[in-house]
């Protein structure tokens, strides 16, 4: 048995008895990685699967849904009410034929559709929520809105550029959040109190009203022409984003009100990105990006250091912990806090293998929740508490 695995399952019982991990469930998307033909070919595997946090009661989401061939799932996060949020996916064979010629992508309305859709856990009932009163064939399901249960935000794909939208819970009501010259805005977050959006909008990240109204940039500093992924601290208190340089950019915090703003952590020379295949495609690999704790104290996140890209965290005074010590060439990616905090879920590949793991929040007692393998790779894991733990 490959001695990472050994590791891990000797310290199982032990890590049991910190948090009953049976009480969690984890959603993450699964794929295969090897298939030389190119990343479609490795997508079309790619199935939305839920597991407990223990490793048990493995299930895929969707899968009815998957009826032609280069069609796939992704899992994409949580209902309050415990409904799966899942996007399905299709692209022409014709269509990746032509990216992979050109280096680049073509989401082209003929040749390419996503949806954000939600599931019942309990009947397996797929409900699409982005075909209702559709306004892109591209779209990507996002939160619900914070305060607002009635709500959800998603992106569309507008005319060549993604736009911020919100939604009805039914799929209605779609309204366009975006504001001010065009530009491609994706990733955008809601803070807590339902009253803020803030996205990127051409690698430049903006605060701006809920209805998408007196858009502002947060970080107007020319040495950082890269701004990526914001996120509310779940207080409210805080922005946290990327900010840099392409592949050399790290995590960055500003106030709302756009005060404050300073650099919390580096990551070393780092990229900022988990490649998945283990033939790589043109843009194949993917942004691996930090994450805040439930109760905004720390901001977990990868970095270089030695020869591998291990765990860490900070604190929002700026304490940094290294909470994994790997072999060199290994590689961690896709962080993300239980509601509690007490656990922590990611990725982690080594000679090859990868799986998730979930560990304390402190980094210890880490044990494999999928089954470590070359062929296959599990990443961004979100978590879900259905009922209290002890």
């Amino acid at each position: 048995m490959h001695w990472l695995l050994s590791l891990f399952l000797a310290v199982a019982l032990g890590a049991q008895a910190d948090a009953d991990r049976s009480s969690y469930l984890i959603g993450y998307t699964d794929m295969q990685r090897d298939d030389p033909r190119g990343q479609l070919y490795n997508w079309q595997t790619q199935r939305a699967v839920v597991v407990r946090a223990d490793g048990e009661e493995r299930r895929e989401l969707g899968s009815a849904w998957l009826t032609e061939p280069f069609r796939w799932t992704q899992f994409g996060g949580w209902w309050p009410d415990g409904r799966a949020m899942v996007s399905v996916a299709w692209e022409s064979p014709e269509n990746y034929a032509w990216e992979r010629e050109h280096q680049t992508f073509r989401m082209v309305e003929e040749h390419w559709l996503l949806d954000g859709c939600v599931v019942d856990l309990a009947t397996g009932a797929m409900t699409n929520l982005t075909a209702v009163e559709r306004v892109s064939h591209y779209n990507a399901l996002g939160k619900p809105w914070p305060g607002d249960p009635g709500r959800v935000g998603f992106s569309a794909l507008i005319n060549g550029a993604m736009r911020p939208f919100s939604m009805d819970s039914d799929g209605s009501n779609k309204k366009d959040l975006s504001s001010g010259p065009e530009g491609f805005t994706y990733g955008a977050s809601v803070s807590p109190d339902g009253r803020l959006i803030t996205y990127n909008k051409d690698y430049l990240v903006y605060v701006a009203e809920q209805d998408g109204s007196n858009p502002r940039r947060v970080d107007e500093d020319p040495a950082h022409p890269f701004q990526f992924v914001p996120q509310f601290s779940p207080d409210g208190q805080w922005v946290l984003f990327l900010a840099g340089e392409h592949y050399d950019c790290h995590p960055h915090l500003v106030r709302t009100d756009g005060t404050g703003l300073r650099k919390l952590a580096d990551r070393g020379t780092y990229p900022g990105v988990f490649e998945p295949l283990t033939h790589p495609d043109f843009h194949s690999a993917g942004s691996d990006v930090p994450v805040w704790s439930s109760d905004s104290q720390w901001v977990y996140f990868d970095a270089q250091v030695g020869e591998s890209v291990e765990l860490m965290r900070v604190s929002v005074e700026g304490a940094l912990e290294q909470l994994t010590h790997s072999p060199p060439g290994t590689a961690h990616f896709h962080p993300a806090v239980s509601p509690d905090g007490k656990l922590v879920a990611f990725g982690r590949q080594y000679e090859g293998i990868a799986a998730l793991y979930v560990s304390d929040a402190d980094g210890n007692n880490a044990v494999a929740i999928t089954t470590p393998t070359k062929e296959r790779v599990q990443r961004h894991p979100h978590w879900h508490l259905p009922r209290p733990v002890n």
